[in-house]
């Protein structure tokens, strides 16, 4: 699981906020990498994986939590920071081939401004968040995982 995100940047502290609930709870097995935001090095990260999950806040969605499965998107970015999740998967298939399942949970977040607190509303999409990934984790399969993808 990638959870990104900054801390210092209200409803952004999503992604790492999720990160410390999962590594406390999480069965054997789960890695988490976290990080303000993902890179090509995260690439590497992917080796061993059977599945990947990249969790981070989400500006202007409707609903609390959006989940849906990715696929590898190849081309070069300008910078090599700041690569969206489907880039991540680009770069596995550039220097070691087809990635495993790829799938993004999006978590609704309001206020990304630098000190702000977290939202109400991040509040509540973050207990959204914590029982979805309790069940994705609790169910690490492809099948089960597009099931609940909408």
């Amino acid at each position: 699981m990638f959870a990104v995100g900054n801390e210092s940047r209200g409803d952004d502290a999503l992604g790492p906020r999720l990160a410390r609930a999962v590594e406390q709870a999480a069965p054997a097995g789960v890695r988490v990498v976290g990080d303000f935001q993902l890179q090509i090095e995260h690439a590497l990260d992917i080796d061993g994986a059977d599945l990947v999950l990249f969790v981070d806040a989400a500006q202007r969605q409707d609903a609390a939590l959006r989940f849906v499965e990715i696929a590898p998107v190849d081309g070069r970015a300008a910078f090599s920071h700041a690569l969206a999740p489907a880039a991540v998967l680009g770069v596995y298939r550039q220097l070691r081939g087809t990635p495993p399942p790829a799938f993004v949970l999006g978590v609704a977040g309001e206020n990304f401004e630098l000190g702000a607190p977290l939202s109400g509303a991040a509040q509540a999409a973050e207990t959204a968040a914590q029982a979805f990934l309790a069940r994705l984790l609790g169910t690490p399969q492809v099948t089960a995982w597009r099931s609940l993808c909408g």
